[in-house]
């Protein structure tokens, strides 16, 4: 069991928390707005219920995660003789600059601490620093109590100890780590995503395909395999001889589509008044919340899903 500090307590700090105290760690939360931790709380234990009725809190029950959580309006307490610290400051650099000096005066030297920025590479805030070493990003899909995939992107200068404390550490908690070798703009993630996104404009925008058409591609074509196996799974499975088989059979399609896939659509233009529009039809804007709401349930039942159809695949092996 480790003790975790989790500052910053918006949406993701507060996903981060029930991920980590359903794993069994002492979790304490700080925010600079001082009764924001105490939100956090309240909204988590809101969202225990649900999480318990999936069977996704790791064999405990909401009120065991809840004794696990505990919050503080100072820093230098929350820090105080943790193991682990887990930055969800906005994403600006001079804010992460400021913090992470912070952080690295007041938190134990043999602790690391991890950023959960989504964009902002880690020597751009931590070169500075006199532990450095300590210092990398870990950055989750939200929410990650419900998306086990989770980035770890080292500085330059991250040691690899470090790597390996924060990989042991996601992985205890059930977390399925993409460990790049060297940082990058976008990471992983970003980039997969912002591929797609790239082209899912360009088809609107060009007038090949409305917004649901290419929802309906994704949602139930795609993303029925993509939500067990990777790409490269899925080719080495879409062709009788495997990945070579599959590329020698089709890399000439992909050769020949590329060229018009290499210029970009604007997102900000014309295309996302229509975009906009076409979902405001699906969605008036008020019905939003209640909408994500709805993604996080059905998140939930995926993941008890994927987590009994493993369990069952186990079970099968072992006989």
């Amino acid at each position: 069991m480790s003790k975790i500090a989790i500052i910053g307590s918006g949406f993701i700090g507060r996903a981060w928390a029930i991920s980590y105290a359903r794993a069994g760690h002492d979790v304490v939360i700080w925010d600079i707005e001082g009764d924001a931790p105490v939100k956090a709380v309240s909204y988590i234990e809101g969202v225990l219920g649900d999480l318990d009725s999936n069977g996704l809190l790791n064999g405990n029950t909401p009120v065991q995660v809840l004794r696990r959580l505990s919050t503080t309006s100072d820093l230098q307490a929350a820090l105080r003789d943790v193991d682990y610290v887990q930055e969800n400051t906005p994403e600006n650099v001079d804010i992460k600059k400021k913090i992470f000096a912070e952080l690295d005066v007041l938190t134990p030297q043999d602790a690391v601490i991890a950023s959960s920025t989504s964009a902002i590479l880690p020597s751009k805030f931590t070169e500075e620093l006199a532990g450095r070493g300590r210092c990398l990003v870990v950055h989750p899909i939200n929410p990650p109590y419900l998306v086990p995939a989770v980035e770890i992107v080292p500085a330059p200068w991250t040691t690899p100890e470090t790597v390996a404390k924060a990989k042991d550490l996601l992985v205890s908690a059930g977390h399925k780590p993409i460990v790049m070798k060297r940082e990058l703009d976008g990471f992983v993630m970003n980039r997969l995503q912002g591929a797609l996104l790239e082209e899912a404009f360009r088809l609107v925008e060009d007038g090949y395909a409305s917004i649901e058409d290419v929802d309906i591609g994704i949602r139930e074509g795609l993303a029925l395999r993509w939500s067990f196996m990777g790409p490269f799974e899925t080719i080495d499975l879409n062709a009788p001889g495997g990945v070579r088989d599959y590329v020698e059979r089709y890399q000439s399609i992909y050769q020949n589509i590329f060229p018009s896939m290499c210029h970009r659509a604007d997102w900000g233009g014309k295309v996302l008044d229509q975009i906009e529009a076409d979902r405001r039809q699906v969605l008036a804007e008020d019905k939003l919340v209640d909408r994500q709401i709805w993604r996080d349930k059905r998140l939930m039942a995926l993941a008890a899903h994927k987590l009994q159809a493993a369990e069952d695949l186990d079970t099968e092996q072992g006989e």
